[in-house]
This record gives structure tokens, C-alpha cells and sequence, in this order.
């Protein structure tokens, strides 16, 4: 017997795969990507939680599918920020569906918790996932289980329900527990692990449609850095750190232009490659005023291709409008 389980690297999802497992079912950990899921690498995390629990490790790009499909159009409407959880999640069940039959698995699970989140988990809308997603039998919540009704793994008899969970709620005392009888480290503590539900992610991603066309190699341009709208419409990202200078740097967009400061040590920055010239030269000397420079003299910048000179301001302050 093989389950596909969707695996967000949490506790939770790695609990409830431990539970099938535990009984003879072999488990496909299935992460998927919808380009919002954080701005950290995880994939080591995750890998060893499956180790710990013996499950195998898949990612699946969906970020196409996923601008395309849900985020612009969700049909049950978003929560709190730009995050359209119910129409998310039945994406996501329905993804798994699709890969059933090429898997050879039986039946879905997930690490859902009755309860747990006010919005996305009460009883109706589980409900709605199961019809949106067209998973209504197959998909088994372990840590909720004898809390809902049974499964077709469970009446089939492919699971004993009576070593599944009945957790509800918020409280996560069980899981805990559980996580200390099954000896699991290094888990992470339950947290919006979606930037999607960032109040300040949201705000980023409601001013890039206000001015453009989002696509997939938009997703990391609005991930990183220090978030800038400029007088005459250009968007400029400013790293905050080396990190985040790597990942700009890496970012391949043809609507952007790369501003550099090297060889001197400061922040890698992105700016439109439309911008006009009185944003770009804006830009230039906003980047310079986070290096360690003096206004009274001239460096060497480069955007794109292009190079020039200028001098930063005397100061930071002056220009918090611009941040997004």
C-alpha cells in the first residue's frame, strides 16, 4: 500500500505521514512549489525530516500552473493578506491526485489540524478543499482523524483508524508529545511558513500589480531586498545583506537591470529596466547612501551595462515614501 502525502517540511505533515507509515504504508512526501512557500533554502530541512520518519522526498514546481490557476482568481477569495488558502490547498490536493496513478498510491494525507487555523481549517472549509480539490474519500488527515469521517483507507481497512489521532483545535500539546515518543529533532516550530500571509509580503505583491505584469520570474524579484517604488514608476529592490546580494544577483529578468557597486562593499540592487533617467540616477545615489561613502565625492556605478558617477545623500531619511 503507497500514500502521497503533501509535505510542507512542518511538524505536523511529518507526524501524520509517521502515523501511516507506522502501519506498513509506504509514504511519497510530496512538497509542493508554488514560489511563495519562504525566502529561506529548505529543502536539507526537509529531506531530514523524511530520513527521520523513512518517507521519500518529491518537489513539485507548480508555479506556473499556480499564478495561472489560483493566485489572481481564487474563487473562495483570499484571508487576511494576499493569501488565497482554500483555493491553494485544493490546487495542491488536486496536484496529488494527479500523480496517484503514476505513483501507484491509494489513497492522499496531510497534516491538517480540525481547528488549527480559524480561516483556512475549520470544518467548512476542509469541506471545501475535499470538493475543490475532487479528493473527497481519498484524503486522510491523521493527526484529525476520528474527529472526521472516515476515509476510504479507513473503511477499506488499509488503515486502522483507532491508531489515528483525534487532535482539534490550537493547542498543540499532542503533537509535542508525539514528536518526543517518536524521538524527532530539529523540527520547526509552527509559524506562517507562506509569505503569502505576511502583511508586508502582501503589500509588496499589491503594489507590483499595480504597475505590472507578474509572471514566474517576477516571483523572486519581489522575495528580497528592500522593496522601493520611485517617483516616475520604476521599481528598485536594494539588498539588505550578503545573502540577499547573492540571490539578486541571481535573479534572471530581462525587465530589470542589475546596479553595482563593485568593487566596493555595499548592496547589489535590481531597478526597471524602463526606469527613466531621473529614477535611475535616484536609484544610483539611494544605493550609495547604504554604502560607507562620502557625499562629497564621485563613485563608480554600474546598471547594466552602463556606467557612471555619482554621490550618495547625507542621509536615509527623507525618502520612507518609497518603500513598499
Amino acid at each position: 500500500m503507497k500514500a502521497i502525502a503533501l509535505f510542507s517540511g512542518g511538524l505536523d505533515s511529518t507526524l501524520a505521514m509517521k502515523l501511516v507509515i507506522d502501519q506498513g504504508v509506504e509514504v511519497l512526501a510530496c512538497n509542493i512549489n508554488t514560489g511563495f512557500g519562504s525566502t529561506k533554502e529548505r529543502h536539507t530541512h526537509m529531506q531530514s525530516m523524511c530520513d527521520q520518519v523513512g518517507a521519500e522526498l518529491r518537489i513539485v514546481d507548480i508555479r506556473s500552473e499556480y499564478l495561472r490557476d489560483v493566485l489572481f482568481s481564487p474563487k473562495h477569495g483570499y484571508g487576511k493578506h494576499f493569501n488565497p488558502c482554500i483555493d491553494c490547498h485544493a490546487k495542491m490536493f488536486a496536484v496529488a491526485k494527479r500523480m496517484m496513478a503514476d505513483e501507484g498510491a491509494s489513497f492522499l494525507i496531510s497534516g491538517e489540524v480540525l481547528g488549527q487555523r480559524p480561516m483556512s481549517q475549520n470544518g467548512q472549509a476542509l469541506d471545501k478543499v475535499l470538493a475543490e480539490g475532487d479528493v473527497d474519500g481519498l484524503l486522510l488527515r491523521p493527526l484529525s482523524a476520528k474527529a472526521l469521517a472516515p476515509t476510504i483507507a479507513e473503511q477499506e481497512g488499509w488503515i486502522d483508524r483507532t491508531r489515528l489521532e483525534e487532535i482539534v483545535g490550537r493547542n498543540r500539546d499532542r503533537q509535542m508529545e508525539l514528536a518526543r515518543h517518536y524521538g524527532l529533532r530539529d523540527f520547526e516550530n509552527p509559524g506562517g511558513g507562506c509569505l503569502l500571509t505576511d502583511e508586508h509580503f502582501a503589500r509588496r505583491m499589491r503594489d507590483f500589480i499595480a504597475h505590472d505584469t507578474f509572471s514566474i520570474d517576477d516571483i523572486p524579484v519581489v522575495k528580497y531586498g528592500r522593496q522601493l517604488r520611485l517617483p516616475e514608476g520604476a521599481k528598485l529592490v536594494i539588498g539588505r545583506n550578503q545573502t540577499e546580494n547573492d540571490q539578486i544577483c541571481a535573479i534572471t529578468n530581462d525587465k530589470y537591470l542589475l546596479i553595482s557597486v563593485a568593487p566596493m562593499m555595499g548592496p547589489d540592487a535590481l531597478i526597471s529596466a524602463n526606469a527613466s533617467e531621473s529614477d535611475r540616477l535616484l536609484a544610483v545615489r539611494l544605493v550609495l547612501t547604504y554604502c560607507k561613502t562620502s557625499t562629497q565625492d564621485l563613485y563608480p556605478v554600474t546598471i547594466g551595462n552602463e556606467g557612471l558617477n555619482a554621490s550618495p545623500f547625507a542621509s536615509r531619511k527623507g525618502f520612507e515614501h518609497y518603500f513598499v
